[in-house]
């Protein structure tokens, strides 16, 4: 089995073995550079499947590496995790800006930077399976076209060929099927489709066998359980001409499945080719699942918080309605996983995002975390009470879980510091604003001795 390459790049040869040693302990390969300029030229010469890098190096510096980086057509898809001893929230936007999928704080936990670099590259190997299946549906579908435009040509031999188009209808692993158009004789408006001939796998959707199908009026009740949107597409196809290309998806008996569809105009009607695209789907959708969610805890990760962050940070300044936030971390969240063990410290972060996600009962609210111990809420249309209100009920539900940290310096129990911030948008602001309002109301509660929630001076 060939092992995945990781490039560390970092000054400090301390660094570089620590890291060098526990990912070659995985079983991955390991090349290192010492400064900026060697580790853009080793990625020029040999691409690594995934880049560990610092921020903080003479010459020049990781933003800069990952800028340089990102602009190259050669090396541009390579994932670049930071890992830097940086943790104001400037530094983590800034590596997200250039291109960055993730920081990781010094000093690092093992089990977070082995769980965060096998995520990474879990999501680029099904990145690179959906593009192989996506280039070989490519050249299916201009097959398939090609095959269209061939039984376009030949419509007139349709109606006159049944014996041979039933013979390629049965021996295809598509289904396929031709309909007629049933007008209004008033208005001449297309009120249904009439099957007139259909293949076996086809037929299985309808639940029917081919032969009970032909001549019946099925298609638009069909169409209709499916999606009511449908319909009116088919009746455009065939009066304008305009060629269909759909995914839709249809229960079949106790599971779900996804398909794609592909129309053509036929005199006045249309052919149709549907294929079974339920494998390819549930990986598409799989990594779309994989991408957003924080593989620790199981909430939103920090990438899907800065989306909807932006997008509710839009729809609050279009409608002039408050945008609250709330960030809060572990009080003493060092200590707790010192005395307890990174394992107990997981699970104590798995139980507080389980707890929070279940206080937020608006779909609209969202819940991330936010990097290490630190998780943040959005609350969309509330006010500072409102949020304030919120937090209450948040540290009331982690104080109930009891949860012991006999390190911490506040209470027998894990607690949590609190910064709130609540604005109204405006053109002048900014989401990064409503962030550091809510970072300086967290330090400012740290300040006033923890365990507690603090409000941003505006």
């Amino acid at each position: 089995m060939i092992s995945e390459t990781i490039l560390i790049v970092d000054d400090q040869l301390p660094n570089l073995k620590v890291l060098s040693t526990m990912l070659e302990g995985k079983n991955y390969k390991v090349r290192k550079a010492v400064d900026g300029e060697s580790a853009i030229e080793a990625v020029q010469i040999e691409p690594p499947d995934l880049i560990l890098l610092d921020i903080k190096m003479p010459n020049i510096d990781g933003y800069e590496v990952c800028q340089r980086l990102k602009s190259d057509d050669k090396t541009k898809d390579v994932p670049i995790i930071f890992i830097s001893a940086l943790s104001e929230v400037f530094d983590k936007v800034k590596a997200f800006e250039v291109g960055g999928i993730d920081y990781i704080t010094k000093p690092f936990q093992e089990e977070e930077i082995l769980a965060r670099i096998n995520s990474q590259l879990t999501i680029k190997k099904q990145q690179k399976l959906l593009q192989q299946e996506k280039e070989l549906l490519k050249q299916k579908q201009k097959t398939l076209e090609k095959e269209i435009k061939r039984r376009k040509e030949a419509q007139a031999i349709l109606y006159q060929s049944r014996a041979l188009i039933s013979s390629v209808l049965t021996n295809s692993i598509d289904g396929i099927a031709a309909f007629e158009s049933v007008r209004n004789s008033k208005s001449g408006k297309i009120e249904d489709f009439r099957c007139l001939v259909i293949n076996p796998i086809l037929a299985e959707l309808f639940n029917q066998d081919p032969e009970n199908l032909s001549g019946q009026l099925i298609f638009k009740n069909f169409l209709e359980q499916l999606d009511v949107n449908l319909f009116p597409l088919f009746v455009n196809l065939v009066e304008t001409g305009v060629s269909l290309n759909k995914d839709f998806s249809y229960q079949c008996q106790q599971e779900k499945k996804w398909y794609h569809l592909s129309a053509i105009k036929l005199a006045d009607g249309f052919s149709i080719t549907v294929r079974n695209i339920t494998e390819r789907k549930k990986r598409e959708l799989e990594l779309n699942r994989r991408a957003t969610i924080d593989g620790l805890t199981g909430i939103y990760n920090r990438q899907t918080f800065d989306q909807n962050l932006i997008k509710e940070w839009g729809r609050a300044r279009r409608e002039k309605q408050t945008l609250s936030i709330i960030l809060f971390d572990v009080d003493y969240f060092k200590l707790y996983n010192d005395h307890y063990g990174h394992q107990a410290g997981d699970d104590c972060l798995k139980q507080i995002a389980q707890t929070v996600k279940k206080i937020l009962n608006r779909s609209v609210d969202f819940v991330a975390r936010y990097g290490g111990e630190e998780f943040v809420v959005i609350l969309p249309n509330t006010d500072q009470q409102g949020a304030i209100i919120i937090v209450e009920n948040i540290q009331h539900a982690i104080y109930t879980l009891a949860i012991p940290h006999k390190e911490s310096k506040v209470s027998e129990l894990v607690s949590i510091s609190v910064g709130i911030a609540s604005i109204i948008p405006r053109s002048a602001s900014s989401p990064a604003d409503l962030i550091n309002l809510a970072d300086k109301a967290l330090y400012r509660a740290k300040q006033q001795g923890r365990n507690r929630y603090s409000v941003a001076e505006i």
